[in-house]
């Protein structure tokens, strides 16, 4: 299946100047959906042994949860400053827009585990850096990384060398 037939472009959202890429027509259409979720865990078959599946809010949640279902993994969510109930770490990172910071409860993932992260969009590389950090902070191994969708030109996949990386489309 061509997802990229399916994917709905959004211009100037969330501001000006910027071409967001709207998964929620992927998600809608059944079958589109399946296959999506089957080609990522295809994915992360390929990425080698794994215990535990990370998402970033929002978008990661939407992909990163079922996969983990799919997978009988656990999955850890990271959310925004201040949404997380428990003990937290934290990082800054920048977005192809701004700057944010991101969370994770202090106890999800224990030294030595293996940590598979899943997102929707490989843009600047800046969410998955803090994603990266988070884990290995709290001792950590990054088995691989994979997204829906990577923007290339914006060379995200460069501030992540040294890390497995796919994507399942390409712009």
């Amino acid at each position: 299946m061509d997802f990229k037939d399916k994917l709905r472009h959004v211009m100037d959202f969330p501001k000006e100047g910027i071409d967001f890429i709207d998964i929620t027509t992927v998600l809608q259409d059944s079958e589109a959906f399946r296959e999506c979720m089957d080609t990522f865990k295809t994915l992360a078959e390929k990425m080698g042994d794994f215990d535990i599946i990370v998402g970033s809010e929002s978008r990661g949640f939407i992909f990163g949860a079922p996969l983990a279902y799919h997978m009988n993994k656990g999955f850890v969510p990271v959310r925004k400053k201040g949404k997380l109930p428990y003990k937290t770490v934290r990082e800054e990172y920048d977005l192809e827009y701004g700057t944010d910071v991101l969370e994770m409860h202090s106890d999800a993932i224990k030294p030595g585990q293996r940590v598979l992260i899943v997102d929707d969009l490989l843009a600047t590389g800046g969410t998955t850096q803090a994603n990266i950090r988070l884990v290995e902070q709290l001792g950590g191994e990054v088995a691989g990384v994979i997204f829906f969708i990577e923007l290339m030109s914006l060379n995200g996949r460069d501030k992540l060398k040294g890390y497995k990386v796919d994507s399942i489309v390409k712009f």
